[in-house]
This record gives C-alpha cells, sequence and structure tokens, in this order.
C-alpha cells in the first residue's frame, strides 16, 4: 500500500530538515559576494577621472607648488562629503562656513556623494549644501571597493570644477569640525607666515595617515586570497590608514589618474571581517607614489576605543562638553585635529549650544 512506501520515512526526513538548511546554511556556506563595479559604471568614471587629469596635463601649474601672492587667485580647499544618509550635523557646518566673513566664500568649495540607492534618499539640506553640490553618485557599500569609488569620484568632480581647488579634504556625515574654517585655512597655507614660505618654494604635503606596521596588517592584505596583490602590490609596499585625508591638488591628481593599483584593490574580498579597502588603497598608493609628499597622519580624529564590528567609537549627547573638544583636538603630531567622529545625529544640539563659544572660537 502507498503508506507501507519506503519513500515516506525518506520525504518526511526532507521535510524536517528543511529549517535545518535554513539555520545552518549562512553558518556554514560562504558569505555571498558584494556586487562587482558594473562595466558600466567603471567606464563612466573613466571617462570623468581621464577628463580631470587631462585638465591638470594641459595645464600643469595648477598641481605646482602653491604661492598666495597678491597676483594670483586665492586657492581654495574642496570640502568633500562622503555619505549614505542625511547631513545631520549640515548645521553645525553651515556656522564652520559663515562664521567668520562673506570672504571666505571665496575660500572654499563643497561637493556631496550621497548613494542613491538608500531609503528614504538622502536630503538636500539647503545653505551651503544646494542642489547643486551634489555629484552624479552610485551605490556604495562598506567593506567594497565602491568607497575608493566615490572618493575618486568627487575628487575628480573637484578637479574639474573649479582649478583653484589646491587641496582636499574628504569627511562624512558622522564629522564635525573642531575648529573654525578660518583656524583649518590658515593652517594649511601657513598664512601667517606665506611670504617666507614663497622665498622657500614651499611645497606642501597631503595629510593622510600610513601605517606599515600594525598586527592586522598581514590579514588584510590576504584578504582577496594569498598573492593576489601582486605583482602591483608586495607585501613590503601594502599600508593602512584612515579613509579620510588632505589632499594636495598633485595628489589628487595622482589618485584619479591611478590605474595599475586600482585593478587589484577593485577585486572583492573572500574574508570580509578583513577587507576595508578604502583604508588601504589610499595610503598605499601615495605611499609608494609620494612617500615624501604626504606628512603619514591625518586631520580626523578617531577613537578606536571599545570599537564595535569595524566601527570607531560613537560619542552621545551626554559626552558632548567643551572637554570634549578640547581633548579631541589634541595630537602628537604637528598640527592638530581639525575634525573629529564618529558623531550619533542627536549630538547635534549640544554642539550648536557650544558652536560659537567653544568650537569656533579660535
Amino acid at each position: 500500500m502507498f503508506y507501507s512506501s519506503p519513500l515516506i520515512p525518506a520525504i518526511i526526513l526532507l521535510i524536517l530538515c528543511i529549517p535545518i538548511l535554513f539555520y545552518l546554511g549562512p553558518h556554514i556556506l560562504p558569505p555571498p559576494q558584494p556586487p562587482p563595479i558594473t562595466f558600466p559604471d567603471e567606464l563612466q568614471d573613466l571617462t570623468l577621472f581621464r577628463r580631470a587629469t587631462i585638465v591638470d596635463s594641459v595645464n600643469p601649474s595648477k598641481s605646482k607648488p602653491i604661492r598666495l601672492g597678491s597676483t594670483n587667485s586665492k586657492p581654495k580647499i574642496a570640502f568633500l562629503f562622503l555619505t549614505n544618509s542625511d547631513l545631520q550635523f549640515a548645521p553645525l557646518w553651515e556656522i564652520f562656513f559663515n562664521t567668520n566673513s562673506s570672504k571666505s566664500f571665496d575660500l572654499f568649495t563643497i561637493y556631496v556623494h550621497a548613494d542613491p540607492t538608500v531609503n528614504p534618499k538622502v536630503k538636500i539640506p539647503g545653505g551651503v549644501f544646494t542642489d547643486d553640490r551634489f555629484i552624479r553618485a552610485k551605490q556604495t557599500r562598506r567593506g567594497t571597493a565602491t568607497l575608493i569609488a566615490a572618493a575618486r569620484r568627487l575628487l575628480a568632480t573637484a578637479l574639474l570644477d573649479d582649478p583653484n581647488n589646491a587641496f582636499f579634504t574628504l569627511v562624512s556625515q558622522h564629522c564635525i569640525p573642531l575648529h573654525s574654517f578660518k583656524y583649518f585655512y590658515d593652517t594649511l597655507f601657513e598664512v601667517n607666515t606665506h611670504q617666507v614660505a614663497e622665498l622657500r618654494h614651499l611645497k606642501y604635503k597631503s595629510f593622510i595617515e600610513i601605517v606599515s606596521k600594525d598586527p592586522y596588517i598581514l590579514d588584510r592584505y590576504n584578504a582577496r586570497g594569498e598573492n593576489v596583490m601582486v605583482p602591483e602590490v608586495p607585501f613590503d609596499k601594502f599600508r593602512m590608514g584612515s579613509q579620510f585625508f588632505t589632499l594636495t591638488r598633485r595628489h589628487a591628481v595622482m589618485v584619479v589618474g591611478d590605474r595599475k593599483l586600482w585593478k587589484k584593490f577593485r577585486i572583492n574580498c573572500l574574508r570580509p571581517q578583513s577587507c576595508y579597502p578604502e583604508e588601504h588603497y589610499f595610503p598605499t598608493l601615495l605611499s609608494m607614489e609620494d612617500l615624501k609628499g604626504c606628512t603619514s597622519y591625518t586631520l580626523t580624529r578617531v577613537n578606536w576605543t571599545d570599537s564595535v564590528d569595524g566601527h570607531p567609537r560613537t560619542y552621545y549627547p551626554n559626552e558632548v562638553s567643551k572637554e570634549l573638544i578640547y581633548e579631541l583636538r589634541k595630537s602628537n603630531f604637528t598640527k592638530p585635529y581639525m575634525f573629529a567622529r564618529k558623531f550619533s545625529p542627536d549630538c547635534l544640539e549640544p554642539l550648536m549650544n557650544m558652536a560659537n563659544e567653544v568650537i569656533f572660537r579660535d
């Protein structure tokens, strides 16, 4: 009879196993690979990058050392905002850019790369963050080369947009300024001593963290598999560092013009827990190409104490105080920290309350 068929126990066993497979699957199967950067996206980026490098090859004087002379246009700082959520601290940045005088508006430019795939979509805050400051953006995902591509997109757009953009500062929606814009500008360009700098033909350096010794560096190097990075990136040339930097124009051109290292860093990782391409690509490239032109430290303060899942420590409203701001500014390097992260969105109110009297009172 049908009920005595030997297939019945096997079918029952199979049905019972289905929930177990759903539970164990994520634990025993390799993690799903993130979608690669598509060919159309790559081609579109390549076109943008070529245009950006051509601009400076046609007018190479823009990448030469800057001299703040009375006959030259004042150099500018390009602020590059990389975000996948609303710019919650836009009101604080608004004060940062408006603190001093109307002349400051001739000294900076703003560019925003907002992931167009997030839901809800990133809002346009207005003020200095107008609609035309948002560049053509693409999807970004943590632990993938999409974050490298987004930063390069910002750099290329800023290079093309304004030939007076001399420094390029990358920040995120979780970053806050620790000083006034004037203080930052004067510090970068050494305004108080620029006459001496002109005489010495001072060549400005990029502020980017470059780390060669770290207990996790080998794991990160092999995140795509052993020997995958060679021959373009041998292990002794591989570097780590913060993804947030302030680059000179010549280094911005160098980054968007790179093809050789990009071919390696765009490869998906086999071990996501060791994969942070945006923290490896920029320090490795600039270390290999022009280490002497870099300070090897960043101007953005990050607290890795009590980090969670690869994310730095987050500050909350009850921690925000003038003492915290003063502490975050402290640096063991030549220049103080100019920015800090990571702050929760609800820190905006206490930060705004102390903006004029503490943060921007330099």
